[in-house]
Formats: structure tokens, sequence, C-alpha cells
């Protein structure tokens, strides 16, 4: 059993690396893999139940980070369609390429450790889509971003999910944390910021403003939406430590439902199909 789930895993690994070259979407791929792994498994064990048992731990902890995922980046884009960021955004004025690389990576380092490196990715590249126009030259700040953002997350008890749980399990102390892996962080940021400011020449193109009827209409809430957005994922390490202990998919699912009632209450003076239009029009393609 053992040669059979390894051939499997080999072959799947492989069909996700040469995803381009076969041709076959890497997800499908790896839902295959996975599908086949866990058959040869409960027919090879002869132990269904404790097979079965196994699947439901390992599917927990996936969803967790699933559920987490899901509702940090439906926070980003309902704070998105009030055209909150474009708060940000119209603040940063500087098109030099390599001016504005070192501005994001520096704002996303920091914000990383303040909230956390998952959802600091999410609205730093968010916010790269209206800052860019050009797709390739927006790809390679992106990897910067996601670079910042695991380097900022990884120096605070609350910029990463790991982190945050041995903080609430004791294993680190806030203090101990930053003490230790402010400079190595900032190091593992500043060596391939400084190798792409190298490589990066004259200004970038502005992205296309959206039209004038969704900016107004977003920008009425806009401060109000980004206030609780923000102030909504801050909470979570709270909600985590001293109130409940719970683990962080509950806290980012209580942020969600706090920030898409504000929502709902910023929208209650419009009729049912205004509402509906504009949410339909701030979904993402």
């Amino acid at each position: 059993m053992s040669v059979f789930l390894i051939l499997i895993f080999v072959a799947g690994y492989l069909a996700i690396a040469f995803e381009h070259g076969i041709k076959i979407n890497k997800t499908a791929s790896a839902l295959l893999t996975g599908v086949l792994c866990w058959t040869v498994y409960i027919y090879g064990s002869g132990e269904h139940e404790k097979v079965l048992e196994s699947l439901s731990h390992h599917l927990g902890n996936v969803s967790e980070i699933l559920f987490f995922l899901l509702g940090a980046m439906t926070i980003v884009e309902l704070i998105d369609a009030h055209q909150g960021f474009g708060l940000i955004t119209k603040r940063i004025t500087n098109r030099n390429k390599t001016a504005l690389l070192w501005l994001i990576a520096l704002i996303t380092f920091f914000l990383s450790s303040v909230l956390d490196n998952l959802t600091t990715a999410i609205v730093m590249v968010s916010l790269l889509r209206k800052l860019i126009k050009e797709a390739e030259t927006r790809k390679l700040f992106a990897g910067i971003v996601i670079i910042a953002a695991n380097a900022g997350g990884a120096w605070s008890p609350i910029g990463d999910v790991t982190t945050t749980m041995l903080w609430i399990g004791g294993q680190i102390t806030a203090l101990n944390i930053m003490k230790e892996l402010f400079l190595p962080s900032l190091v593992s940021l500043l060596v391939p910021l400084v190798f792409m400011s190298l490589k990066m020449k004259g200004e970038v193109l502005p992205a296309l403003k959206q039209s004038t009827e969704t900016e107004v209409e977003g920008f009425n809430h806009a401060n109000t939406m980004l206030l609780f957005g923000l102030g909504a994922l801050l909470f979570v390490p709270v909600f985590l430590k001293t109130i409940t202990h719970l683990p962080p998919y509950m806290g980012i699912l209580m942020a969600l439902a706090v920030v898409w009632i504000v929502s709902e209450i910023l929208h209650s003076g419009k009729d049912e199909e205004a509402r509906k239009t504009f949410y339909r029009r701030s979904c993402p393609e």
C-alpha cells in the first residue's frame, strides 16, 4: 500500500509542477491525487472507522484555513465595494517604480504585524490593482508584497496564524518574539527589496479610474467601512486571546458578521433592487 501511495503522490506532485506543460489545472490534479491517496489508504488499511476519523480530523484543519481565508477576503471585498481603500490609494501619488516599491513593501511589512500576513497580502494586492495598470509590473509588486507580508507577520504575535496560536498557548511572549525576530524579519525583506529595486526603471502607469457613479456612491461610506473593516480585523487577536480562546477562523467570522451588519445598515435606506445592484456591481470579476 505504501508503494502505491508514494507513486500516486509523486505523479500528482509532478502534474501540479508541470501544470502548463500538460495543460491540466493544478487544482484538478491536486483534488484527484488527494482522493486517490485516501481511497488506496482506506482499502489497504482495513480499518475504515479509524481512517474516516483521521480524514475528518485533517479536513477540519484544512477547513479552518479556508474559513479564515474566505472571511478575510469577504471583509476586504466589503471595504473595497465601498471604496474604502481609495482613501489610501489616492494619497499614494509617487509614480516612480523604485520609490513606489519601497513604499508598498514597508506599508505591507508593518501592516502585516498589526493584522496578519494573509489578510495584509489580500489588502495590498487589492490596492495594487488600483495603483498599477501594467499586469507584469503588478505581478512583480505582488511578489514583494507576499515577501513583505510574511516577513512582517513573523515578528509579531498576531502577524501570523501560527504565532497567534503559539502566543495563545503560552509558548511565546509578545515582547520576546518582537525583540528576537524584528531584525531578521526586516533583513529578509530588505535583501529581495534591494535586488528588485536595481531592476526597476521608469514610472508605473496608473490604473484606470472607476466610473464616477460608483466612486461617488462608494465614497459616501468609505470612511465608515474602512474604519469598521480594519477595526474588525484588528479585533480578531483580541477576540481570540482575551475573550474566548477560540481558533482564528471564529474570530474572523465574528469580524465578518459585524462588518456585514454595518454594510447592511448603511444601505438600509435604499430599496431592495438598488442594494442588489450595488453589491452585484461591487463583486470581483
